[in-house]
């Protein structure tokens, strides 16, 4: 009675620990998240952009072509302004909006989000009272981490991409 007691409450830990490890990770990787992540991150000091001291932290949250095109530009500006000369996450120079929203992911496997591998998550707010969104584009990896491959902006009647801007001559 015993040992059958002591068998069910060790399956039931390891079931409660696998759950909790899957639930652990769905939030770590979940696009949504991130870039809740990299505003705070941001904000703090700690962001990514305009930094030249950790590749780790571009890493983190840009694949490998986006974090390559992020640090070069960081390194050439060598502290000047170099062609990030707005706020990444916002797509201005000013970024004193209001009404910030983080919005839900749109996960892929349609037309509106592309493959399931992809995902989109917009954030909006008001600059001078005029409503603003920009869109994040994740791609999930091979090693199912999502990362940002693009961010774009509002424009006057051209949308900006992130590495676009960044790939320009």
């Amino acid at each position: 009675m015993k040992i059958k007691a002591l068998i069910t409450l060790a399956l039931l830990l390891a079931f409660a620990s696998i759950g909790l490890a899957q639930a652990k990770s769905a939030k770590t990787t979940n696009p949504n998240v991130i870039i809740k992540n990299l505003y705070k991150a941001q904000k703090a000091g700690t962001g990514p952009f305009f930094q030249t001291k950790s590749r780790v932290v571009i890493d983190k949250y840009f694949t490998k072509d986006l974090a390559d095109l992020i640090w070069k530009d960081a390194k050439e500006a060598n502290g000047e302004v170099g062609k990030l000369d707005f706020d990444p996450l916002f797509g201005v120079q000013d970024n004193t909006h209001t009404d910030f929203v983080i919005m839900d992911t749109g996960w892929g496997g349609d037309a509106k989000f592309g493959p399931a591998t992809e995902a989109v998550v917009q954030v909006t707010f008001k600059l001078s009272g005029k409503e603003t969104m920009v869109s994040f584009r994740f791609r999930q990896q091979k090693n199912k981490l999502w990362k940002i491959y693009d961010i774009r902006y509002p424009g006057d009647g051209d949308d900006r991409f992130l590495k676009a801007i960044l790939s320009a001559n």
